[in-house]
């Protein structure tokens, strides 16, 4: 704390314009360094895990993001009123605005970060594949005229070949980015992304790189001392990715190359270095698998959701040295002194459905356990809420050891281990990504999802039967049903049946399956029995239902017998037509009227939660019936929107 007050730019207060795990993240570092740490929160997050972390917490407004952590005035008025020193942006929201770094420069405050000039310039993707090409780093071929028409655009594509990506010039995340396969498609993918641009970026400029197909995503750890020193925390492997979003991140880069790997870091710096950058940033480049040249792809001027792996084998807190740079204290190491260690790995936990096309989920969580050993970075704990407001991040599950093996090893036990419960995960489906053969030779690449899961993931499926059978038996067992049954179906004591057929309901939807008890017992359904084995760690009963975790799987079950459910079942075609809410959101846009005619797969409906969108679709062709939803209303998950009612 001494080293802080009394340096060049003394601090004693951050507050941390974010929420949920880098927020808590960063708090972690100021506690050891002494720093007092203050929170921001809207309403949606009044009893979250990064409010209670923190030395004091502001409310800076309601529950959706651009009331509340995006409002430049509302932060700046919470830093004033709570003393702040500096103020660190974490990564999202407004850590690449320049318009913030200077209003808080303007404020008299510290920004953690590089100054709004390289924030700008390396913002737009424009912009930086010119500093790029000026400072001699390769760039992907591609068009990024100024104020080009779509004639030029035309033009451009037909040189450069399809395929083609349109990409926003001040996107990210794959926001604004369209594939052209060819000239029939490159109008709409003009069209589609400019107005997807303009509404998430306020910027609606566009311009074209050649697609490159399949390739690596790897990118450099930068940290600039802001008078042309640059030093470099070695290379890291994103390639695993769904819509352009990372999934599991590792360094250093599996089977790369020695002299692809000074390319790297040779680019990176120079790219840095050309700008004067100040701070920790991170220079992202693609490479054609199977190839050794590299291509810039773009530079992210602030910490990244994947920075621990990078900790991790560096054995730095990059936090520490955004805070000391910030401070303006010396770097703790020169560039011969950062030598990495063995190999990390990370992945992304997220609260959503991989079994239903990735839906968010929202809920309360009951539970959240990891094991040792790992690293865990994570906003949530049991009782939090999780709600369709923000990104669906929970959590970043880090392992490292002295080889990719041993790396492997422990992440893949630490996520068969973890039990979250009460929101729907990502796990099972990490688990099986880390087990895939391709992952496991280090050979992943951008295409290693749809190569993976061809048809989309679904839980192995004597897997969820043995977890399903599992936690039907304990809550059978403990149910003690009573002996004035009429249907013969009694579980305690010495009645206990041979076998007891049930309707169960959890998170991957309904079955129908049968318990045989006795000396071994075992589970069936249609034809496939399978022995339940020992019953997994993560097995709890509340307040009649089964919660079970095992292997990555999670679910929460209720159950009853089979004779019943049947009995109690609707007619069918009772629901046809109806169109539910998959999930908790805002309706963002009504397509359609009540008595409206409309054909199968037409859009009736667009949600919004978590920052997606979803189109709900007519499930036949008919006539609307009935509409409940109307735009700018939130729905609960299930909630009835729209009925169809089939014509002839």
């Amino acid at each position: 704390m001494t080293e802080f007050l009394t340096a060049p730019r003394s601090i004693r207060s951050v507050l941390i314009a974010n929420r949920g795990e880098i927020a808590c993240r960063i708090f972690r570092t100021c506690r050891r360094l002494g720093l007092r740490s203050v929170a921001v929160y809207s309403d949606a997050d009044a009893g979250a895990q990064h409010v209670a972390q923190a030395d004091e917490a502001c409310r800076i407004g309601p529950s959706p993001a651009g009331d509340s952590y995006l409002k430049i005035d509302a932060i700046l008025d919470a830093a004033r009123a709570s003393g702040a020193d500096a103020i660190h942006p974490g990564y999202g929201f407004l850590s690449e605005n320049p318009a913030f770094v200077r209003a808080v420069e303007a404020a008299g405050l510290i920004f953690v970060g590089p100054d709004s000039h390289a924030v700008e310039t390396m913002g737009s993707k424009i912009a930086a594949r010119r500093v790029a090409r000026g400072a001699g780093v390769p760039i992907v071929p591609g068009f990024d005229g100024a104020d080009a028409t779509d004639a030029d655009l035309a033009q451009a594509a037909a040189e450069i070949g399809y395929p083609v990506l349109v990409k926003a010039s001040a996107g990210g995340g794959g926001r604004g980015m369209r594939r052209a396969s060819g000239p029939d498609d490159l109008p709409q993918a003009l069209a589609s992304a400019r107005s997807e641009a303009a509404s998430a970026f306020g910027d609606a400029t566009v311009f074209l790189e050649k697609l490159i197909q399949d390739p690596r995503h790897l990118e450099v750890q930068i940290f600039g001392d802001g008078a042309g020193g640059v030093l470099h925390f070695h290379e890291r492997d994103c390639s695993v990715q769904r819509n352009h979003q990372k999934v599991i991140e590792e360094a250093p880069a599996p089977n790369l190359p020695d002299a692809v790997r000074q390319a790297l870091f040779d680019h990176a710096t120079k790219l840095a270095s050309a700008i004067g950058y100040a701070g920790a940033g991170t220079v992202e480049f693609v490479m054609q698998a199977g190839d050794d040249s590299p291509y810039f792809l773009e530079m992210n001027t602030r910490l990244q959701v994947e920075h621990p792996v990078t900790e991790a084998i560096c054995g730095v807190d990059l936090v520490e040295w955004q805070l000391r740079q910030a401070a303006g204290l010396p770097l703790p190491l020169r560039q011969d002194q950062i030598r990495p260690k063995g190999h990390a790995i990370e992945i992304r936990i997220n609260a959503e459905r991989p079994e239903a096309g990735f839906l968010p989920a929202t809920g309360k969580v009951a539970a959240f356990d990891t094991p040792p050993g790992l690293r865990l970075d994570t906003g949530v704990a049991a009782g939090s809420d999780v709600s369709s407001h923000y990104d669906s991040m929970l959590a970043k599950l880090i392992a490292h050891g002295p080889d990719r093996d041993a790396a492997l090893a422990r992440l893949a036990d630490g996520v068969a281990g973890t039990v979250l419960d009460g929101v729907g995960s990502n796990l099972g489906f990490l688990a099986d990504c880390l087990d895939a053969p391709a992952f496991r030779r280090g050979e992943a690449t951008t295409g290693f999802l749809a190569e993976t899961f061809p048809e989309g993931w679904q839980p192995d499926p004597v897997r969820l039967l043995r977890l399903r059978g599992q936690a039907a038996m304990a809550l059978l067992t403990a149910s003690g049903q009573g002996a004035d049954r009429k249907d013969g179906f009694r579980v305690g004591g010495r009645c206990m049946p041979g076998r007891a057929p049930v309707q169960i309901e959890d998170d991957y939807g309904s079955a129908e399956i049968v318990l045989h008890f006795g000396r071994e017992p075992a589970v069936s359904e249609g034809e496939n029995t399978i022995p339940l084995g020992a019953p997994p760690a993560g097995l709890t009963l509340r307040d009649g239902t089964a919660h079970a975790a095992d292997g990555g799987l999670s679910i929460a079950m209720t159950l009853r017998p089979l004779a019943e459910a049947r009995m109690a079942a609707p007619s069918a075609g009772s629901a046809q037509g109806v169109v539910l809410a998959p999930l908790t959101g805002l309706i963002t846009d009504v397509l359609v009227t009540e008595g409206e005619i409309v054909a199968k797969g037409q859009p009736l409906l667009v949600m919004e939660a978590m920052k997606l969108v979803h189109t709900l679709t007519a499930p036949h062709d008919g006539k609307i019936a009935r509409l409940t939803a109307s735009a700018g209303s939130s729905v609960a998950v299930k909630t009835v929107l729209v009925e169809v009612e089939e014509t002839d």
